[in-house]
């Protein structure tokens, strides 16, 4: 609790963190790439590791569907996606864990299960329980509750989408406070380019682009310059400053 920060500020919530398995022998892994290697299971709950890995290959199918999806909607080939960002995509998986609100009924900026951010890559597929607290903004700035339902999955657009539409898909800023009176639980599946990927602004026909919009951190992704595995290291570093600080050292 409290070990991952989000604006600067402590969440209130817990989480184990999974990713893809690589092999010892994956180039990335040779490489010490972060995010690369096999998971760290616990030795308890025993089936949580197989469960795991029979989740991220069910999603893999549905991501790849959505992906083509919006590919159409874009007027691009239903695999370009497939072909130039996700054949060997970054996915990582979260299980979180939001303790009841300790004040439910006010709006304390130190109470949020986790504040106000976007996803940093393409697609968030979200799996929750029937305990609600997650908030999505819409473009006129007002936060509107999303209806808690354990047989939908939620799907957030990510940073790396609006980059690569210049803003005609923006990335959906959510934040959670659990004010349910019980444990809530969540599942975000993030489907995310290639770590190697360098991510264009496509000049997309008849595009009307939303490309001037409030974020709370202040920041362009549009802007960026460098590749997907940087931009989430950059992100990941600030989430995460002490665990940073322990692997640059």
């Amino acid at each position: 609790m409290g070990g991952e920060l989000t604006s600067g500020r402590a969440d209130n919530k817990e989480g184990i963190y999974f990713g893809l398995e690589h092999a010892d022998d994956h180039p990335r892994v040779a490489a010490g790439t972060p995010l690369h290697g096999r998971n760290l299971f616990p030795d308890t709950p025993e089936d949580l590791g197989p469960a795991v890995i029979e989740w991220l290959d069910s999603m893999r199918r549905v991501a790849d569907a959505v992906m083509r999806g919006i590919a159409a909607g874009l007027g691009l080939p239903g695999t370009w996606f497939e072909e130039h960002l996700t054949a060997d995509p970054t996915v990582l998986f979260r299980i979180f864990h939001y303790p009841p609100s300790k004040d439910a009924d006010t709006n304390n900026d130190d109470d949020w299960g986790v504040g106000e951010h976007t996803d940093y890559g393409l697609l968030t597929l979200l799996a929750q329980d029937d305990n609600g607290g997650l908030q999505v903004e819409l473009l006129d700035g007002t936060w509107i509750d999303v209806e808690p339902d354990s047989s939908l999955l939620v799907c957030n657009i990510g940073d790396m989408l609006e980059r690569l539409t210049g803003g005609r898909y923006r990335s959906t800023p959510h934040r959670v406070r659990n004010t349910s009176g019980v444990d809530r639980l969540s599942f975000p599946y993030f489907f995310d380019p290639s770590w190697d990927a360098t991510v264009p602004t496509l000049p997309l026909p008849s595009t009307t682009t939303n490309r001037v919009h409030r974020r709370w951190d202040g920041s362009d992704v549009l802007a960026w310059p460098g590749t997907y595995g940087d931009y989430l290291s950059a992100k990941v570093s600030k989430v995460f400053p002490d665990l940073f600080a322990s692997v640059r050292t």
